[in-house]
């Protein structure tokens, strides 16, 4: 079974419903972030979900924002419980089932308004962009990579933070500082690669190239930078498998790919209304948990 979509009754105000997250405020300085089973692909959601889908994401994210909390400061509230934070209603079967496993408590901070990609390969939209005119988001990169191949040095090419059924849009680093301001777009971009490159150097010891990653920021009132939003997961990463890797041509990614590959296939791309068959829905569910056990060298249970 999968849930697709939470109902707390009113509980907790609802302040945002994502493609795949639900959003609620426990307090001025606090949200709960709860992750459903919903899937999107090109830019549109799924009518079924991926069972566990958003259990395998929130318990990745758990990972990756511990193993970078050494670097930067991050909007997770750890704690042994979560219910013990919430109201006590939520406790009830009805709604701890809607969040057992898949809820966040985090601090609520102003957000910085851009997508933060970093690619450490060149592959999708910047391949595409560089075989025409040999530039990535805008910005000359060296001649002859092939596809796929690792960049010398990550780069980070922004892009906007579009709203729910929008398009994000890629975005030189000029139009970023115009956005953010030139010192704040230069700490993230220097923190983004920093994060990365931490991460993409543990992920090659587990089999697992990330090939790029999107991050999203938050502001404290001193303006400390801190890392929001998912991390490093299927969802907002390209991962690939090491062994089957090879360089000159395009790689399977744990993520969307047989989603993507069956609405291509069958003319349903961009369409409104589409329900996955049990198949893709399995072997979906089945990629999220082959990415999560080898980043996490835990058995999914």
């Amino acid at each position: 079974m999968s849930i697709t979509t939470t109902d707390l009754h009113g509980i907790l105000p609802l302040i945002a419903r994502g493609k795949v997250r639900d959003i609620y405020e426990v307090d001025s300085e606090t949200l709960l972030f709860v992750a459903t089973d919903r899937i999107s692909a090109y830019d549109v959601i799924m009518e079924n979900g991926i069972p566990e889908k958003g259990k395998l994401l929130t318990k990745l994210s758990e990972f990756w924002f511990d193993f970078l909390s050494p670097y930067t400061k991050t909007h997770i509230i750890k704690t042994d419980d979560i219910f013990k934070n919430l109201p006590s209603e939520l406790s009830k079967p009805e709604f701890k089932s809607q969040l057992q496993d898949r809820a966040l408590l985090v601090h609520k901070y102003k957000l910085v308004p851009l997508e933060v990609i970093v690619r450490g390969y060149i592959t999708g939209s910047a391949w595409k962009e560089y075989k025409k005119s040999g530039t990535v988001h805008g910005v000359k990169v060296e001649e002859g990579l092939q596809e796929s191949q690792e960049f010398p040095t990550p780069i980070f090419t922004p892009s906007t933070k579009a709203e729910q059924g929008e398009h994000d849009e890629n975005i030189s680093i000029e139009q970023a500082e115009q956005i953010v301001g030139k010192e704040l777009c230069t700490k993230i971009g220097k923190l983004a690669i920093e994060l990365y490159s931490k991460a993409k150097e543990y992920a090659k010891t587990r089999g697992i190239i990330i090939a790029d990653t999107k991050f999203e920021f938050g502001l404290t009132e001193d303006n400390e930078l801190v890392l929001v939003d998912e991390v490093l997961t299927p969802d907002s990463s390209r991962f690939w498998n090491a062994k089957t890797y090879e360089l000159g041509k395009g790689q399977d990614s744990y993520d969307k790919q047989f989603l993507r590959d069956w609405l291509t296939s069958n003319g349903l791309n961009g369409k409104e209304g589409v329900s996955m068959t049990e198949d893709i829905a399995t072997r979906s569910r089945a990629k999220y948990i082959e990415a999560y056990e080898a980043l996490t060298a835990k058995k999914w249970e």
